[in-house]
């Protein structure tokens, strides 16, 4: 089957579709966690079949984020939702808290498998088609305790040495976008989270006018049909209130967390791209001091132009399909909500005109009936 994924400037082909569903709990005598089903269906000819279907577990997708990291270090690799949650959101393992979960993992695959190079890392291919038993084998032949140290020091030495020498000014210029972008994206994260608070305790104390305004009507006989009305209108506009909230929760709030998480991701890419680049300029000092290994440092040098090259090449192409994802999600979020917002306010008003306007019309029949003789 071959569908559509629509960007802004048009739409692309995919060959390559994933799912994420039926979360399962599993409890043993030392840990509680829960496995999600991945279905993969595909047309690809690397795949022995076309259809697929394991079972995962969080760790085993911080797993596939860890080696997508370390096989492209300067490509931006989509967010996982966050081991922990914060404090008084909501439950670990409640079916809110499993529910979200889930979604940010089919988005994450799915942001893998759009992607024009990710989408074919054998890492990748291997934890949507692997057994349990084999992906844990296959987990065991990653980088060894050595390798994971150099990586350490090496990204620690970078950090000593500072700012590196010869950035090119398009990466300062994507540094200082990110650093704006971060505190945007993290200010409008907590305005939208404030906005929602604020809805849900407004939907709470709203919903309790209701019955009140029902109880009163049997002890109202006179304005008793008014009051049952006003209760009816009351519990329209809760539930409109409970929809607005469901946009919320369901598009406005993950999509800016997304992107909080982006922002972190970004900065340390850039920061990663700035650990090539200051290993090439810290050999290019060291061949100026010494007057012996010439050749042997002008190897090393040559090699490290190349990965500096590609490293910049990798991520400056991934910038730009970056930010057009961005601002494609970010516009179509917010024309979300405010359609969202224009359908509430519009049912809302017309539930209280419709309710004043049989008011009205009850008022001039009673007036009618006491003017008659």
């Amino acid at each position: 089957m071959i569908n559509q994924y629509k960007f802004e400037d048009g739409p692309e082909l995919r060959d390559l579709f994933i799912t994420v569903d039926d979360p399962e709990s599993h409890i043993t005598a030392i840990e509680t966690f829960i496995t999600y089903r991945v279905v993969t269906k595909t047309t690809r000819g690397e795949f022995d079949s076309s259809e697929y279907e394991v079972r995962r577990r969080y760790q085993d997708f911080l797993w596939l984020k860890s080696r997508l990291e370390e096989a492209h270090p300067t490509l931006i690799i989509p967010p996982l939702p966050e081991k922990f949650i914060m404090k008084g959101m909501v439950e670990r393992f409640s079916d809110e808290f499993i529910e979200t979960r889930r979604k940010a993992l089919h988005k994450f695959l799915n942001r893998i498998a759009d992607h024009p190079t990710l989408t074919f890392n054998e890492d990748f291919k291997i934890f949507l088609t692997a057994q349990a038993w084999e992906l844990s084998s296959h987990k065991k032949q990653g980088p060894g305790l050595l390798s994971r140290m150099g990586q350490t020091v090496r990204a620690v030495a970078s950090s000593v040495r500072g700012a590196v020498k010869n950035r090119p000014e398009m990466f300062t210029e994507m540094n200082n976008y990110m650093e704006t972008f971060s505190q945007k994206i993290n200010l409008l994260d907590k305005i939208a989270h404030r906005i929602y608070k604020e809805e849900r305790d407004y939907f709470n104390e709203m919903k309790e006018y209701g019955p009140i305004h029902t109880l009163w009507s049997a002890s109202e006989e006179d304005i008793a049909d008014s009051l049952k009305g006003i209760a009816s209108c009351i519990d329209r506009c809760c539930r409109a209130t409970e929809k607005r909230m469901a946009g919320l929760s369901e598009h406005l709030l993950p999509i800016l967390h997304e992107y909080v998480l982006y922002s972190e991701i970004l900065m340390g890419v850039l920061k990663r791209r700035d650990q090539i680049q200051g290993e090439l300029d810290s050999k290019v000092d060291a061949l100026a001091s010494k007057k012996t290994e010439k050749d042997q440092f002008s190897e090393e040098i040559g090699k490290l132009e190349d990965k500096v090259e590609r490293a910049n090449n990798a991520l400056k192409a991934d910038w730009d399909r970056w930010k057009q994802n961005m601002q494609w999600d970010m516009r179509s979020t917010f024309i979300n909500v405010a359609e969202n917002n224009l359908r509430y306010y519009e049912e809302c008003l017309a539930t209280w005109e419709s309710f004043l306007t049989s008011q009205t019309v009850d008022l001039h029949v009673d007036e009618d009936s006491e003017d008659r003789p």
